[in-house]
């Protein structure tokens, strides 16, 4: 049965957003995250797609849903997280300080660490006193990413006035709230996109169903 008129055009468009959702998969998680949230999302994705190319009812009727619940989903870790935001920042701290204590001992530890530290220009988590209790550190010395100005061993025997005053925690929370609405106009642009998706599935499913009843 092939959809007329106006539903080529909704057909169209509907390709053209499941292209778009199957892009949209996030790069800057853990490599097991990455791979279970883009293997779901190209199932969605292929779910829609084979249902639009066969005109299927149940498949479109899967997709729809299936985008309905990614996009609740995404209003609710939308609305846990304003409402725990502080509880958001206090696990932040608590991860950094742990993460501290593995510097010099895991590789991509330190790596991560150094590169927060000199990024946001900051030393430590609540200053550059915190690198005094790590068993790796010895006294009197914090990493060479902590310094202003960059050079090999800048950290060992520093003075104050030549590194970052301000601890990472303060730092990048401070990054957050500035960059807050950006963030919401990212997150409103892809709900647009899925509300979209949703709306062109479900005139197409409408079209199908309309079809099966004339035949």
């Amino acid at each position: 049965m092939a959809v007329e008129g106006g539903m080529k055009c909704v057909k169209f468009l509907l390709y053209v957003l499941l292209l778009a959702f199957c892009g949209a998969t996030p790069g800057s998680l853990l490599p097991v995250v990455i791979i279970a949230v883009g293997a779901f999302l190209f199932m969605v994705a292929f779910v829609g797609c084979c249902g639009a190319c066969k005109e299927n009812y149940c498949l479109m009727i899967t997709f729809a849903i299936f985008l309905s619940l990614i996009m609740l989903v995404e209003v609710a870790a939308a609305i846990a997280g304003y409402v725990f935001r502080d509880k958001v920042m206090l696990e932040f701290n608590k991860d950094f300080r742990q993460q501290m204590q593995n510097y010099r001992k895991d590789n991509r530890t330190t790596l991560a660490l150094d590169k927060m530290q000199e990024d946001f220009k900051c030393c430590g988590a609540a200053n550059y006193t915190d690198w005094e209790g790590i068993p790796s550190m010895p006294k009197g010395q914090v990493p060479d990413s902590c310094c202003i100005n960059v050079t090999k061993d800048c950290g060992v025997s520093f003075h104050v006035k030549n590194i970052y005053p301000e601890g990472c925690v303060e730092k990048i929370g401070g990054w957050l709230r500035r960059n807050v609405l950006v963030v919401a106009a990212a997150a409103l642009g892809i709900a647009f996109v899925e509300v979209l998706g949703i709306v062109f599935a479900c005139c197409l499913v409408k079209s199908i169903r309309s079809g099966y009843e004339v035949m």
